[in-house]
């Protein structure tokens, strides 16, 4: 599960104004829902070819960006637009709807 993340050295704020838009996903390694939700990742950041960049959060192991970014269930996703959160969206998702939201931003 979440194989192919990358080492994240900038904070929170800077990630998220780090492009135009910015897709979050926030899960832990425990959640059912958030294990369920790894192929539509997967598969969401395929389409979008890098497009849009997708960081990932293990709210276990990033409890300041979980707080800074108000998390109260897993998995959440959060998209960001200049910086500016846009929409916000916490649960299981269809890949479309995900890639379409996103899709909305670009």
């Amino acid at each position: 599960m979440y194989s192919n993340l990358i080492t994240i050295t900038m904070n929170y704020n800077e990630i998220i104004k780090s492009s135009p838009v910015v897709l979050v996903e926030f899960y832990a390694s425990w959640c059912p829902h958030c294990q369920r939700m790894t192929p539509i990742v997967d598969q969401v950041k395929s389409q979008l070819q890098n497009r849009v960049p997708l960081y990932q959060y293990d709210i276990d192991k990033n409890e300041a960006e979980s707080t800074e970014a108000d998390i109260q269930s897993v998995p959440t996703f959060i998209i960001y637009s200049n910086g500016v959160e846009r929409w916000r969206h916490s649960g299981e998702i269809e890949s479309k709807d995900l890639l379409k939201k996103v899709e909305e931003y670009m």
